[in-house]
C-alpha cells in the first residue's frame, strides 16, 4: 500500500527561535552582563549625538538599606519615561545618584559602633557605609533592567558635589536669602538637631490637658480693669496639652476684641473669655457667677505671678500680659501660656513686646532633658516630667482640672518620634524680605521679589502629573515658615563660618573664606575641612574666632543638585536655559522633601524652578490596600519576585498600575500580571515566526499592491500607535500596557491573526498573498516592539535582534539596541477604511455567536464546516461584496451565501462537501486532481499551479 502524502509538510508553518517561555529568572541576569560588556547604555548615547535633549533628573535615594518595592516602583517609572523618550528620537540620558549625608547613617553608624564617636571616625565610618550602600543598591536597580550611566553615577557626598554645595550656598546668601536667628524650630530629640518643615509628619498622641491658674500680682490694677472698686485677687486660667511647657512661661496672651469674665466660685475666682466661663466651670466641677467683664485690651500689661512661685523661688516672676490675635475663645479658657523658647506664635508675641533674645528661657536641652539647674524638675526628660510637673501643680493648689486627649501632633519624619519647638541659634533661608540680606552685609545681587513670591510664580509655570500635585505643593509653599537650614551632626556639608567669640559676628571675609572652604572640600572631601582649626584657615586672629561645627540639613545638598551635579560633576547634562530638567520624577510625599527644597533653591539662586514638570507616583501597598508591614507579612521584596518571575514582571506591574494613587501588589496581583505577560508575548512569537523568511528590502508588497485586510491592519495599527504615543507624551503608562493587552488579544488573536493563518500557511511561500500578509506582519511587529519597549525592556531586546537580522539590515536598523531605533513610522490611518472594517467586524460578530450557538448543539464542530447564509441590509451588503469571495476567509468558514434584506440575519448549516486535508476546508472541488483526491481545487492551485486569486482577505 502507497504511504498516504504528508501534506503538512507543505504548509508554511511558523518557526522561531524566540521561545515560548521567557524563563526570564534564569536569562535577565545573562542579558544584563551582556549590556554592560557592550557597552548598550554608550550605545544609545552615541545613536543620539547631536539630538534634542530629555533630562530627567534623578532624586537621589538615600543610600541606606536594601531597596525595597517603592524604590523599584520609582527606579522603573523613571527607566520607563527615559526609554520611551529615547524611542522619540531625544538624546535621553539617565544618571543615577545617591544622597549620602545625614542622620540615619550616623544612626546606623552609631548602631554599630556605639555612641560618642569623634567627628572624624563618624566620618570615615559614614563614607565608607554610604559606599558599601550604594554599591548593593546599584545592583539591584541594574537587576531591574534600569539602564543609566552607572559607572559615572553622582552622589551627594562626592568631594566636587560637596564643593558643589557649598558654592550654591555662598550664591543664596549673595541673593539675600541667608540670615542666623535664634527662634523656635521642629527639634528632634533621637536625631539631636532642628528639623525642616518637610522633615515632619503629623500622627496621633496622646497628651495631658492641664487648666493652670496664674494668680494675679496686681489686684488692685486688675480690679480696676475690670471696673471694680478695691482689689480683685483672681486668678488668670490657660489650658494647654504641654505640661512640659509651663517651667518656661514666660507671659500670657490674651486676644484684645474679647470680653473676658471675672468668675466668682468656691475655690476663688478666675478669669477666662466670656465666651468660655460654662464650658470652664463644667469642666472643673464648679459652680460660679460672673462678677465683671473686661474687653481683652482693658487687661494688657497686667502682670500675674508663675503658677509655682509660692513653691520654688527659682518661679518667683511675674507672667505680663500680652495682646495677641491667636489667642481665641474656639477652646480651652481664651488665655494662652507663653513659652516663646517652645512656640513660634509665642516667640513673635514676646520679642514684639520687648524680650531680648538673652532673656528667652530655654531650659529643655537637645536630648530633650531640662537642664540641671531647673528648679524642681532639672535633668528629667520632658515627657517624664509631665505628671510630676502636673502632681506639682496640684499640691500647689494651681491645678483646676486635667484629662487624657489624643490629638494631632508633629513627629519626626525618620524616627517617627514626638518633636517640639525649641528655640536655638540656627540658619535661616527667609521667605519674605529678601532686601535684608545675610547680617545685612553680603548681598550682591538681591531679587525685588520675595522668595515665597518666586516659588508660587514658579509653580505656576510647572507642569504636574497627576495635575492635584499643583494644589498640593502650592498650599505648602505659601504657608512654610522661613528653612531651617543648619544641623548640628557631623556627617555632611559644613557651613563655613567663622564666629567672633565676643561679639557672635561672623568674619568679615566670610564669602572669601567660603570659597577657599570649597576649594578646600573638593580636594579632599569635608574631612579636610573638619579637619581644619580656625588657625590653619585665618591665621593669628583665628584666636579670636570660633569655627562653625553645624552642617547643611541634607535637603540642601539633594535640592541643589540641579546645580551641583547637572551643571557641576556632570555638566552638560541640563539644558543650557531655562529650568535644567524637564521632569523631577517621585513619591508623591516629596512635595514637601525632594521637589519642595529644589524650588526653594532653583528659586533662591535663579528665580525659577529647576524643572519643567513634576511626576508623582503613589505608595507601595498590599492588595487590600494596606500599608507593607513585616509584622503583617504582607511585604513584597523586589528581588524576591526578580528571582521567582522575573524582573519584567515587576516591570509589567508598575506599567500596568495607575500610580497617580497607592499601588497594590501581592501573589494574585501578579499572578494576573504574569498572564498578561504570556499573552503579550505569545503573540509576539507569533508574529516573529510568520516573518522569519521575509526580507523587506526583496519581499516588500508596495502598500497599493497590500490586500485589504492588510491595509486595515496597519491603519488600525497606526491609529492605536497614535494613542499610545499620546499616552507616553502625557507619562501615561497603565494605558498604553492595557491597550496594547486588547489589541493582542481583540485585534491580533481575536481576528487578524485568526484570519491570516490561512493564507500564511497554505499559499505559496512567495505569492502576493503571503508576502502582502508579512509585509503588514513586519510592521506591526516593528511598531508593536517599540510600544512595549519601555516598560517589556528584557523581551524586546530579546526580540530584537531575532527579528533585525532575518536577512534585513539597514532596514532594521544597524544597532544592536532597539533603544537605537525611533518609534515606528507608519503612512497614517486610513479613517475611511477603518469605518468600513469596523463594520465588517460588527457583522462577524453576529455570524460568531450564531456559530457558536450551534456548534453548542453539536451541529459543526470547527467554524470551517460551516455553511452560512448571510442576510444584511443594503449599506452592509454594499461592504461585505465588496469582499467578494475573500468574505469566506474574513468569517473563517467554508462557504458564504450573501443575500440582500431588511434586517440582519445569520442562518447556519453543517457543510456537506468533503474536507481538504491540507487546509481545512470543506469545498466541492475536494478531489479536482484524481493525483491528489485529499485537496481542494485551492491547495492544489497553491501547490501545483499557479496560486489561487485573492485580493482583499
Amino acid at each position: 500500500m502507497s504511504q498516504a502524502p504528508d501534506y503538512r509538510s507543505t504548509l508554511n508553518l511558523p518557526d522561531t527561535a524566540f521561545p515560548m517561555r521567557g524563563d526570564l529568572p534564569k536569562r535577565e541576569p545573562g542579558w544584563i552582563a551582556a549590556w554592560q560588556a557592550e557597552g548598550r547604555y554608550e550605545s544609545l548615547r552615541a545613536a543620539r549625538a547631536g539630538a534634542p535633549k530629555f533630562v530627567l533628573h534623578d532624586g537621589p535615594p538615600y543610600a541606606n538599606g536594601a531597596i525595597h518595592i517603592g524604590h523599584a516602583v520609582n527606579k522603573v517609572l523613571k527607566d520607563m519615561v527615559v526609554k520611551s523618550r529615547q524611542l522619540m528620537g531625544f538624546n535621553a540620558a539617565y544618571v543615577p545618584g545617591w544622597d549620602c549625608h545625614g542622620l540615619p547613617i550616623e544612626n546606623a553608624i552609631e548602631k554599630a559602633h556605639g555612641r560618642h564617636l569623634s567627628r572624624d571616625d563618624m566620618q570615615a565610618k559614614s563614607r565608607a557605609y554610604a559606599t558599601e550602600q550604594i554599591a548593593l543598591q546599584r545592583k539591584d536597580f541594574e537587576r531591574l533592567g534600569v539602564l543609566g550611566e552607572w559607572s559615572n553615577r553622582y552622589a551627594t557626598m562626592d568631594p566636587k558635589n560637596e564643593a558643589g554645595q557649598i558654592r550654591a550656598f555662598k550664591k543664596v546668601i549673595e541673593r539675600g536669602f541667608v540670615y542666623r536667628g535664634l527662634k523656635p524650630v521642629y527639634w528632634c530629640f533621637d536625631c539631636g538637631s532642628s528639623l525642616a518643615e518637610f522633615e515632619i509628619e503629623y500622627a496621633d498622641k496622646k497628651s495631658q490637658t492641664l487648666d493652670v491658674a496664674f494668680p494675679t500680682a496686681e489686684p488692685a490694677k486688675l480690679a480696676a480693669a475690670f471696673g471694680l472698686e478695691g482689689e480683685l485677687q483672681a486668678s488668670a486660667v490657660i489650658w494647654t496639652t504641654t505640661a512640659w511647657t509651663l517651667p518656661a512661661n514666660q507671659a500670657l496672651n490674651l486676644n484684645p476684641k474679647l470680653r473676658y469674665a471675672a468668675v466668682k466660685t468656691a475655690r476663688g475666682s478666675f478669669i477666662v473669655a466670656q465666651a468660655r466661663v460654662e464650658d470652664c466651670l463644667k469642666r472643673w466641677a464648679l459652680e460660679g457667677e460672673v462678677v465683671a467683664t473686661a474687653q481683652g485690651e482693658a487687661l494688657a500689661g497686667l502682670n500675674f505671678h508663675h503658677p509655682l512661685a509660692a513653691t520654688d523661688a527659682g518661679y518667683a516672676r511675674f507672667s505680663p500680659v500680652y495682646l495677641a490675635d491667636y489667642a481665641t475663645d474656639e477652646d480651652g479658657t481664651g488665655i494662652v501660656h507663653s513659652a516663646p523658647a517652645y512656640g513660634l506664635d509665642d516667640f513673635f508675641s514676646c520679642m514684639n513686646h520687648g524680650l531680648r533674645h538673652d532673656q528667652i528661657l530655654n531650659p529643655v536641652q537637645g536630648d530633650g532633658r531640662y537642664a540641671e539647674d531647673l528648679p524642681l524638675f532639672g535633668g528629667l526628660n520632658i515627657w517624664k516630667a509631665c505628671p510630676v510637673i502636673i502632681e506639682t501643680l496640684q499640691n500647689a493648689d494651681r491645678l483646676l482640672a486635667t484629662s487624657t486627649i489624643t490629638h494631632s501632633y508633629p513627629h519626626c519624619w525618620r524616627h517617627k518620634t514626638p518633636v517640639i519647638y525649641r528655640a536655638a541659634s540656627q540658619w535661616f533661608i527667609r521667605m519674605d524680605a529678601p532686601h535684608k540680606g545675610t547680617e545685612g552685609v553680603f548681598t550682591r545681587e538681591a531679587p525685588t521679589q520675595t522668595l515665597r513670591e518666586l516659588a508660587l510664580a514658579a509653580i505656576e509655570e510647572t507642569a504636574f502629573y497627576p495635575e492635584n500635585g499643583r494644589g498640593r505643593l502650592r498650599d505648602m509653599i505659601a504657608n512654610r515658615p522661613d528653612w531651617c537650614i543648619s544641623r548640628q551632626r557631623a556627617w555632611g556639608v559644613p557651613l563655613p563660618f567663622f564666629l567672633h567669640k565676643d561679639s557672635g559676628d561672623l568674619h568679615p571675609d566670610t564669602m572669601a573664606i567660603l570659597d577657599k572652604a570649597a576649594d578646600i572640600v573638593e580636594a579632599g572631601g569635608v574631612e579636610a575641612w573638619s579637619r581644619l582649626t580656625p588657625e590653619d584657615v585665618l591665621g593669628a586672629e583665628g584666636a579670636n574666632y570660633s569655627k562653625s561645627t553645624d552642617i547643611l540639613e541634607v535637603w540642601f545638598d539633594s535640592g541643589s543638585t540641579f546645580e551641583h551635579v547637572m551643571k557641576g560633576s556632570h555638566a552638560g547634562l541640563a539644558h543650557e536655559s531655562g529650568p535644567e530638567a524637564d521632569l523631577y520624577l517621585e513619591g508623591h510625599d516629596q512635595h514637601r522633601g525632594w521637589f519642595h527644597s529644589a524650588l526653594l533653591l532653583g528659586c533662591a539662586l535663579h528665580g525659577r524652578a529647576p524643572y519643567k514638570g513634576l511626576l508623582t507616583h503613589g505608595f507601595t501597598v498590599d492588595g487590600q490596600g494596606r500599608k507593607m508591614s513585616k509584622s503583617v507579612g504582607n511585604v513584597v521584596a523586589p528581588q524576591t519576585v526578580s528571582d521567582k518571575m522575573g524582573a519584567e514582571i515587576i516591570r509589567l506591574w508598575v506599567a500596568a498600575t495607575d500610580y497617580s494613587g497607592d499601588l497594590g501588589i501581592d501573589d494574585k496581583i501578579l499572578a494576573r500580571v504574569v498572564d498578561g505577560y504570556r499573552r503579550i508575548r505569545n503573540t509576539l512569537r507569533f508574529l516573529l515566526a510568520n516573518v522569519s523568511d521575509f526580507n523587506p528590502s526583496t519581499d516588500a508588497v508596495p502598500a497599493e499592491q497590500l490586500f485589504e485586510v492588510d491595509r486595515y491592519a496597519l491603519a488600525r495599527a497606526a491609529q492605536l500607535q497614535a494613542d499610545i504615543l499620546a499616552h507616553y507624551e502625557r507619562y501615561e503608562f497603565h494605558p498604553v500596557v492595557a491597550k496594547l493587552q486588547v489589541y493582542c488579544s481583540e485585534d491580533l488573536g481575536a481576528f487578524y491573526l485568526d484570519v491570516l493563518k490561512d493564507r500564511l500557511y497554505t499559499t505559496a511561500p512567495k505569492s502576493l498573498a503571503r508576502r502582502s500578509a508579512q509585509t503588514a506582519l513586519w510592521q506591526i511587529t516593528h511598531a508593536m516592539l517599540r510600544w512595549m519597549a519601555p516598560f517589556l525592556s528584557f523581551t524586546a531586546e530579546e526580540a530584537w535582534p531575532l527579528f533585525a537580522q532575518a536577512g534585513q539590515p539597514g532596514v532594521a536598523g544597524s544597532g544592536k539596541s532597539l533603544f537605537e531605533e525611533q518609534f515606528w513610522a507608519f503612512a497614517g490611518a486610513d479613517e475611511a477604511l477603518i469605518g468600513k472594517w469596523n463594520r465588517v467586524l460588527a457583522v462577524r460578530a453576529e455570524v460568531n455567536k450564531a456559530l457558536e450557538a450551534v456548534r453548542a448543539e453539536g451541529g459543526i464542530g470547527a467554524s470551517l464546516q460551516a455553511r452560512v447564509r448571510l442576510t444584511v441590509g443594503a449599506d452592509d451588503w454594499a461592504v461585505l461584496n465588496s469582499l467578494g469571495d475573500d468574505l469566506k476567509f474574513v468569517l473563517i468558514v467554508s462557504h458564504v451565501e450573501l443575500v440582500a434584506g431588511e434586517t440582519l440575519a445569520v442562518e447556519v448549516h453543517p457543510s456537506t462537501a468533503d474536507k481538504c486535508e491540507r487546509c481545512w476546508h470543506y469545498r466541492e472541488d475536494v478531489g479536482r486532481n484524481p493525483a491528489h483526491p485529499q485537496l481542494c481545487g485551492r491547495c492544489d492551485d497553491n501547490l501545483h499551479g499557479a496560486g489561487e486569486a485573492r485580493a482583499h482577505a
